[in-house]
């Protein structure tokens, strides 16, 4: 790619001291000629339409996991792989790493109600309330329990918070908020949302402190998106891997703010109040006196899904047996509640057909080199995302690289459909040596690297690039830029929002043949050339010291010397 990739691994860095390369990993082995020039032209705006087009239209149904769409968008991406003369990738030496999938379909309850202090109060559910089984059983009762306060829910040892202290909570439901503490940079990152503000973790947090259910306060700012979401994503059937040996509660919980607000009133308290005290390192678990009893049935039903697996063998005899992994989920939610205009279908075109085109267009230029990377380069379009990255928390637990060999992962969750842009959104950004790569090549783009520019979503923590990050693995979320080429200022930020306001999970997420997708050009070709400097580079990419997922790749890396 030009000549900064052109040049040797110490020209490079003579060059280049102004960026203050640390990391042993050269630009250089991106080996930047021609035919790799050749090869990033193969990444083109009608081959990743069709895709688009295809697998996001109403034949598919919504792509939800274990569906006949399901079944039929892994089928059309074999294929597609097939025709690009990808190798499988999966153990077995198919294209298909099935995994298991526990169905589980909550009959919310109409109404959820509450006493206390010689009151009580109602809620009604989907307006004020959604509710969901965390255990895989066919009934779910629970009688008589208090509700407790307990602020955000964390407990962070390294930032000398503990949200729990030594409260028994055994039996009780727990009313948390949502998000982590903001107001401080150098406390929980300040407005980037760290794992802590994550509801997968607050609910599992809660399971271990023996709760028997959680409540999350919704707000649109502290959940990134509005209570809609949550309707639509909590209606049907919810899909689990199946049960390990992981603390459960009877269920999960969410409640709009007005309704948590009454509740926290019946008890004679003010919710902004206890928000106040929860902003404090010395805040404990405020008892409500408030208690509740509720029972739902739960059908359960165990079916299967897959991750889609494609494999371009390394072409270095010592480094064949490490890999770069591109990852983007073939997954949506399928069928589910009508809109506004009857529509049933959660197509997600854009959530993420998109990715998942954008990720096939990668493979298809490096099938066109010439020769393959140094190391072995997959393809991984994973499953049941929608339901909390389990396709990738599989691949994770049963990775077919092992988690020390696997260099690292490049995943796209939403491609750019507006346009050109003067700068892309590097989700981890800081985080791992893979910032200079990408810094290079976005610069020999003319284009400006930015970290996520909506920190407060936690993005980092809710695609398939976290699953990868657990066991190690140094990782990459590449979103599109909000500074659109011949647009007016701010006028980028208006298309992320309204689609997060509007067609967000909900079956408006269509196919749009206007949509243009040279943005989405540009943004496959800087991931095709920073994945090819990796597979291409003598060493491996590292965290950052003192990374949150350092410790796991040290240990991952151990694990290759026994």
């Amino acid at each position: 790619m030009m000549s900064l990739l052109a040049c040797s691994a110490d020209d490079q860095s003579a060059e280049t001291d102004e960026t203050a390369l640390s990391s042993p990993i050269a630009v250089a082995a991106t080996g930047g000629n021609p035919a790799a020039e050749a090869a990033a032209e193969q990444i083109t705006d009608e081959y990743m339409r069709e895709i688009i087009a295809e697998i996001s239209s109403d034949a598919y149904e919504g792509r939800g996991p274990a569906s006949r769409g399901d079944a039929k968008a892994r089928a059309y991406l074999v294929a597609r792989m097939q025709e690009l003369g990808l190798e499988p990738g999966a153990a077995d030496g198919s294209y298909e790493q099935f995994f298991d999938l526990v169905g589980v379909n909550s009959i919310q309850p109409e109404t959820w109600s509450f006493e206390g202090h010689d009151k009580s109060t109602t809620f009604k559910q989907w307006d004020q309330y959604m509710i969901n089984s965390d255990v895989h059983e066919a009934r779910v009762e629970v009688r008589d329990a208090e509700v407790v306060f307990v602020g955000y829910g964390i407990q962070a040892p390294e930032y000398d918070w503990d949200d729990f202290k030594d409260a028994d909570l055994n039996g009780k439901i727990l009313l948390i908020m949502n998000n982590d503490p903001d107001w401080d940079p150098d406390l929980f990152a300040g407005e980037t949302r760290l794992w802590y503000g994550r509801w997968d973790y607050k609910y599992q947090k809660a399971a271990d402190r023996g709760a028997v259910g959680a409540i999350i306060i919704h707000t649109t700012p502290s959940a990134g998106y509005p209570f809609q979401v949550l309707q639509t994503s909590n209606t049907g059937v919810q899909f689990e891997l199946p049960a390990g040996d992981e603390a459960r509660k009877q269920f999960d919980a969410w409640m709009v703010e007005d309704a948590a607000r009454e509740l926290v009133a019946m008890a004679g308290m003010d919710l902004d109040e206890l928000r106040e005290r929860a902003y404090n390192r010395d805040f404990e678990p405020v008892p409500l006196g408030i208690t509740t009893s509720i029972a739902m049935d739960v059908e359960i039903d165990r079916v299967q899904s897959a991750n889609v697996l494609g494999l371009i063998p390394g072409s270095d005899p010592e480094l064949r047996d490490e890999v770069v992994i591109y990852s983007a989920h073939h997954d949506h939610l399928g069928i589910g509640p009508a809109n506004e205009s009857g529509d049933t279908i959660y197509n997600g075109a854009y959530d993420n057909a998109s990715g998942v085109a954008l990720v096939m267009g990668i493979a298809k230029a490096m099938q066109a080199l010439p020769e393959a990377p140094r190391r072995s380069v997959l393809i991984a379009l994973v499953g049941a995302e929608e339901q909390g990255l389990l396709g990738s928390k599989w691949y994770a637990r049963r990775p077919t690289f092992p988690a020390g060999k696997i260099a690292a992962n490049i995943n796209y969750d939403g491609g750019n459909v507006w346009g050109h842009t003067h700068d892309v959104t590097f989700i981890g950004l800081g985080k791992s040596s893979i910032d200079q790569i990408n810094k290079l090549i976005a610069d020999e783009q003319g284009r400006e690297v930015k970290p996520d520019q909506f920190p407060s979503k936690g993005s980092f923590y809710r695609s398939d690039q976290f699953s990868f990050a657990q066991i190690g693995v140094p990782a990459m979320y590449l979103d599109p830029g909000t500074e659109f080429v011949d647009r007016p200022e701010g006028w980028g930020k208006q298309q992320v929002d309204h689609y997060t306001e509007v067609n967000y999970h909900q079956p408006s997420d269509e196919y749009d043949p206007g949509w243009n997708l040279d943005g989405m050009i540009t943004d496959a070709q800087l991931g095709y050339w920073t994945g090819l400097a990796i597979a291409n580079a003598d060493e491996m990419p590292a965290w950052n010291e003192g990374d949150e997922f350092e410790a796991a790749r040290l240990k991952a890396l151990a694990a290759e010397q026994e």
